[in-house]
């Protein structure tokens, strides 16, 4: 049953996601769900319930755990199980060739959110600093080594 509850959950949210019609030959510009492989499905849900403070959907269930973040869904889900479900191996290590950006509305927030994060027991990767795009940004780690990017985006419009 477990490892039905998300193919049939993406199924879902895939047949929502379909409304641009049968016959266009591009996607719509979105993304809907983003889902991490997590190795510690209670240590990852310590960590963005008590240190990030996010509170959990109810679309999710015992090991699939989903937050609604303001038009996108992130899941947490067993690595193992994930890399199951997609046919692929669940082995690897190291910079996994994305980062997840969370962007605030000035330089002062990010200094302010990341002492906060090092308050709560977050591993930060890099201090907060001027980048050569023009912003201002840290990098923090979430237990499997994801990357979290805290930035302020002077070219970012925020709603």
């Amino acid at each position: 049953m477990k490892q039905i509850i998300l193919p049939a959950g993406l199924l879902f949210l895939g047949s929502i996601a379909i409304g641009q019609g049968r016959n266009d030959k591009e996607m719509e510009q979105r993304i809907t769900f983003i889902t991490l492989g997590v190795n510690d499905i209670n240590a990852s849900i310590d960590f963005y319930e008590n240190k990030f403070g996010w509170k959990r959907s109810a679309q999710g269930s015992d090991d699939l755990i989903v937050f609604e973040l303001c038009g996108l869904y992130l899941a947490l889900y067993p690595k193992n199980a994930l890399a199951h479900d997609a046919g692929v191996d669940a082995v690897g290590q190291g910079f996994r060739g994305f980062t997840i950006s969370y962007n605030v509305r000035s330089v002062q927030e990010v200094d302010d959110l990341i002492a906060v994060l090092k308050s709560r027991g977050v591993h930060v990767v890099k201090e907060p600093q001027k980048v050569f795009w023009g912003g201002y940004s840290s990098y923090i780690g979430d237990p499997d080594g994801n990357l979290w990017e805290i930035a302020y985006n002077p070219y970012l419009k925020h709603e």
